[in-house]
C-alpha cells in the first residue's frame, strides 16, 4: 500500500505509462475501502471531505474536492470554497465552471480538474444524456475545449461518454491527464462511482459503469431486519418482556428502605 499521497506532478509523470483508477465516494466507509484498495484518485463532495475524520479514514489517495456547478457563482465563491477544501485535505478541485474561473483558481496555485464531452450540467447544449463526439465536428469541439482547459491551467479533465478513438487521440495530443468516464482505455485514468461499483440501487445504471456487487439486495434485507427488530421490541414492551431484570441496576434493600422512608417524609 502507498505510504504517502501522490502529487499532481506524480500523476502527470504517469501519463501514458499506466491506467490510473478513480472513484467517486460519498461515505467514510467507501473512502476508507478505496484507500485500502489503493485506488489512485477519489472524487469527494465537500461535505464529506470536510468531515473531521475524513483523512484519518482515507489518508493515502489523491483527493479531488467537488465544486459542483450551480452551487457557487462568483470567482470569489469558488476561491473561498477551493481553499477550504484544500485545507480540509483535498489535493485538487473539480471545476465545471467557466474557463475564467478555472484560470483564476490556477492563478492562485489551486490544481484544477475540468470536464469535457458529456457534461451533465450542460447537457441541454448537447442533446441530453447522450454520447458526444460521434461526428468529426463535435469531436473537434471536444478537442478545442480540452485545449482551452489546458491553456486555462487545468492539469486534468474528465472526458465523459466519448468514442474511445476520439478520446485516445485527444489524450495523446494534450498534456492534461485525461480521466475516462465511458471514453475507453486510451485515456490516462478510469473513473467510476462507488455506488455503481457496489450496486447500491435498483434500476438503471449508466452503460459505461460496471457493477461488481449487489448491495441493493443486502440493503433490502437489512431494512427488513430493522422492521422485524423494531416490531419485536414493541411487542416486548407491550407484553412486559422488556425491560427484564438483566437490563436494570440494583439497589440494596436497606438503601431502598431508607430512600422510601425519606421520600415519604419529604413528599407527604
Amino acid at each position: 500500500m502507498k505510504s504517502t499521497q501522490p502529487t499532481v506532478a506524480d500523476l502527470l509523470s504517469l501519463k501514458g505509462k499506466r491506467q490510473l483508477t478513480k472513484l467517486r465516494v460519498e461515505t467514510l466507509e467507501e473512502a476508507a475501502a478505496a484507500g485500502v484498495a489503493d485506488i489512485d484518485m477519489l472524487s469527494v463532495p465537500p461535505e464529506l471531505l470536510q468531515h473531521p475524520g475524513f483523512r484519518d479514514a482515507c489518508p493515502r489517495p489523491f483527493v479531488v474536492g467537488g465544486l459542483e456547478p450551480g452551487a457557487y457563482i462568483t470567482e470569489e465563491d469558488y476561491l473561498r470554497v477551493a481553499f477550504r477544501l484544500l485545507k480540509a485535505g483535498a489535493n485538487a478541485v473539480y471545476c465545471g465552471a467557466s474557463l475564467g474561473i478555472v484560470r483564476r483558481l490556477r492563478d492562485e496555485g489551486i490544481p484544477v480538474v475540468g470536464h469535457v464531452g458529456l457534461i451533465p450540467s450542460r447537457r441541454t447544449w448537447t442533446g441530453g444524456f447522450k454520447a458526444v463526439g460521434k461526428t468529426a465536428y463535435s469531436a473537434l469541439d471536444i478537442w478545442r475545449m480540452t485545449k482551452a482547459l489546458e491553456d486555462a491551467g487545468a492539469f486534468a479533465a474528465e472526458i465523459e461518454v466519448v468514442p474511445p478513438q476520439v478520446a485516445a487521440a485527444i489524450s495523446e495530443k494534450t498534456t492534461l491527464l485525461m480521466i475516462s468516464m465511458g471514453a475507453g482505455a486510451g485515456c490516462d485514468a478510469q473513473y467510476l462511482f462507488a455506488t455503481d461499483v457496489l450496486g447500491c440501487h435498483d434500476g438503471h445504471y449508466p452503460r459505461h459503469s460496471k457493477v461488481y456487487r449487489n448491495f441493493s439486495t443486502e440493503y433490502r434485507r437489512l431494512q427488513a431486519e430493522r422492521v422485524s427488530a423494531f416490531c419485536e421490541y414493541a411487542a416486548d414492551v407491550a407484553s412486559g418482556a422488556f425491560p427484564a431484570d438483566n437490563h436494570l441496576v440494583v439497589i440494596e434493600p436497606e438503601e431502598l428502605r431508607l430512600f422510601l422512608t425519606e421520600l415519604e417524609g419529604v413528599a407527604g
